[in-house]
Formats: structure tokens, sequence, C-alpha cells
């Protein structure tokens, strides 16, 4: 595997990388990635497959004979593959802040960003489950009439919106080298997965 340097990251390697795993594993799920990439890529990848496993779980909750047993088992995966999501963002962002700290970026003086590369891979991941699945529905031929040229339409819309969002990721990183901009580590804190913090579960535990 190899390291990771500031000037190697771009937008279009995790478009790829996104695309890339996500056909892979809809034909072979316990594909492990490409062996020739990045430390900071392979949490990328990881990070996607959070999303990709999340994706297929929620659609369990969906399916019209599920029981209700079945769906409260799949609403507990459903939380701990969120929080895996979640953890996986969150370390994307600090893996970069410790690699721009040995340039003493980001520059502190730099006016903040609102959202930081982590939480824009998230969201270029979820675009890419969204282009891929679309995409299968334009392909369906014994769908309803009309239905292919709806998901075209909606597919145009989703690359379109991938599109700005990677172009708004690599403009982030390449103002960050610059000292132009700055991002922060945004924990996101999430309170139902903790007994201590989810009132639901405190609270019966006090009765018992």
């Amino acid at each position: 595997m190899r390291l990771m340097t500031l000037n190697m990251f771009t937008a279009s390697q995790i478009v790829a990388l996104h695309d890339q795993s996500t056909e892979r594993w809809h034909q072979d799920p316990g594909w492990l990635g490409p062996e020739d990439q990045t430390a900071w890529l392979r949490l990328v990848l990881f990070q996607h497959r959070a999303n990709f496993d999340l994706w297929h779980v929620e659609d369990e909750a969906r399916t019209p004979e599920a029981t209700d047993a079945q769906i409260a088992g799949v609403k507990r995966r459903v939380d701990e593959t969120n929080q895996r999501r979640n953890d996986l963002a969150e370390e994307l962002d600090r893996t970069l802040l410790e690699r721009l700290a040995t340039r003493g970026l980001p520059n502190a003086e730099a006016p903040l960003h609102s959202e930081s590369p982590g939480l824009i891979v998230d969201r270029l991941s979820i675009l890419a489950l969204k282009i891929y699945h679309t995409r299968q529905e334009t392909l369906r031929t014994e769908a309803p009439e009309g239905h292919a040229e709806r998901n075209i339409e909606r597919l145009g819309v989703l690359e379109e919106q991938r599109a700005d969002l990677a172009a708004c990721l690599d403009a982030l990183w390449q103002q960050t080298l610059a000292g132009a901009k700055r991002f922060k580590l945004y924990r996101q804190l999430k309170m139902y997965n903790d007994p201590s913090l989810n009132p639901a579960v405190y609270q019966k535990l006090a009765r018992e």
C-alpha cells in the first residue's frame, strides 16, 4: 500500500473508486479493493462500504413481507452500520488533518469552510450508490412504460450533482493546501447508540 502525499488527493480518484467498488461488490461482496492504493484511499473504500451496506440493509426494512421482528433486527443493524459510516468519515478528516499538520496547515487565519472533506466524501459515496441503482432502473425491461425515461432524467441530475460536488472537494483541498481555506474535524456525537445518553434506554434500566 502506498503512502499518501498531500498532492495525490483528487476527487476523480474518489469518484472512480466509489464506482469501481459499487460495481464489484454487487458481483463479489467480499472484494477487498485495489491493492495499489494509498492508506487514505483505503479509508475512503471502507467508508463507502459502510454506506453500501447501509443502503442494502435499509432496503430489507422496506420489504413488504418483513415481519415486525425482522424490521426490529434491521433497525439495529442500521444503527450499527450508520455509526460505522460516521466514524469512518471522521477518520478521513482526522487522517487529513494529521498530514496537513506536518506542513503547518490548515492555516489558522484562513476562512473556515463549513463542510469538511470527510463529509463531502460521504455525500459523494451516497451519490455513487444513487447513480448505480438509478442506472440499473433505466435497464429494467419489465418496468412500466415511462419508467426508464424518468430514471434517465434522474440519472442526469445525479451525475451533475456529483460532478459539482467533486469540483467543490477539489477546490477545498487545493485552497487548504494553499493556506486560503481551513476545515475542522466535526464530530457527529451520535446519542442514540450510547446507553448513557439515550433516555429510552437509561430510564428503562433505572426502573429495572
